[in-house]
């Protein structure tokens, strides 16, 4: 095995597990909540279905990336690669969605009351479960043509444009198709960005404004101790900060892996680090500013909500 490979390789490997182990403890910090009979916030279902997402992003990519670096390249038939870049492509897709949705519930969660969007601040945990479905529903359906141009390296073919993902083959599906996937993900990331934009200037605005609010009322000795709205509120400006960041970037490298015919496998592999930095860093922004310390009390009460 060449030095590259291997240290792409453990490049891989730190990536995958770093994402794993991240996610799954934020899945288990929300077990842990319901057990112990805590109330959970409007966004904290978003959150879920977004670990969730993440987790199949890592699995469906990290995995298969990381033994294709480490010299196993034959260990998917033409079924597993199809199925594989199907599940990565749809759990990507909700991951956007959920990003996006997390981004707007916080929005409506910490508007004023006497704002427009005061009245969707008393019904948005009703749409939130709904909405969250159809994201999965929708890019289940939308995705089914991924399988189609994916191949198997133990499957005999002469396919002379393609993209080696090192475990499994792209066919190319011709100049017009291509150019319609791109574009297609490329006004997708331009709506889901935007919105995420305008949300995130919102929560800036309000808590700038409730916070000179208080300063005026209470003078200079303001408590530097921040709110549980706060603490949220700035966990989810720093994830869309960091998935504005890095959705630009990946699109970028999809863009190089679509105009060329036969891109190299270093490319390929850039492009997956950058495409796996959201999943593996996002729960770990998440609980940054997770103010719920597990407590006992909680156990008492199940309509309670947990000391902050």
């Amino acid at each position: 095995m060449a030095a590259g490979d291997l240290t792409m390789g453990m490049i891989f490997f730190s990536q995958t597990l770093t994402g794993i182990l991240g996610n799954v403890s934020l899945l288990s910090h929300y077990l842990y909540l319901y057990l112990t009979g805590c109330k959970f916030r409007s966004t904290d279902l978003v959150i879920k279905h977004l670990t969730v997402a993440n987790c199949l992003v890592i699995l469906s990519r990290g995995v298969p990336q990381t033994m294709a670096a480490l010299g196993m390249k034959h260990f998917l038939s033409d079924a597993g690669c199809k199925l594989v870049f199907y599940v990565h492509r749809v759990s990507t897709d909700v991951s956007i969605c959920s990003t996006c949705l997390l981004s707007i519930s916080q929005a409506i969660t910490i508007c004023p009351r006497n704002s427009r969007w005061a009245v969707l601040k008393l019904k948005a945990h009703k749409y939130i479960s709904p909405f969250n479905i159809s994201c999965w529903m929708l890019y289940i359906i939308v995705n089914v043509i991924v399988p189609v141009y994916m191949t198997g390296k133990m499957k005999d073919n002469n396919i002379t444009e393609k993209v080696d993902h090192g475990y499994c083959y792209a066919m190319n599906s011709g100049i017009h198709i291509a150019s319609f996937h791109a574009a297609l993900v490329f006004f997708q990331n331009v709506f889901f960005i935007g919105l995420m934009l305008w949300s995130s200037s919102f929560m800036v605005f309000t808590l700038n404004r409730h916070r000179k609010q208080v300063q005026y009322i209470h003078g200079t000795n303001v408590s530097s101790r921040c709110s549980p709205e706060s603490r949220a509120t700035q966990s989810i400006l720093i994830l869309v900060s960091t998935f504005v960041s890095l959705s630009i970037l990946s699109f970028i490298f999809h863009i190089c892996l679509t105009v060329f015919k036969n891109p190299s496998l270093w490319l390929v592999n850039i492009y997956v680090l950058v495409a796996g930095g959201f999943p593996a860093v996002s729960p770990y922004i998440l609980m940054s500013h997770e103010s719920r310390v597990p407590r006992l009390c909680c156990a008492y009460s199940r309509n309670s909500e947990c000391p902050t």
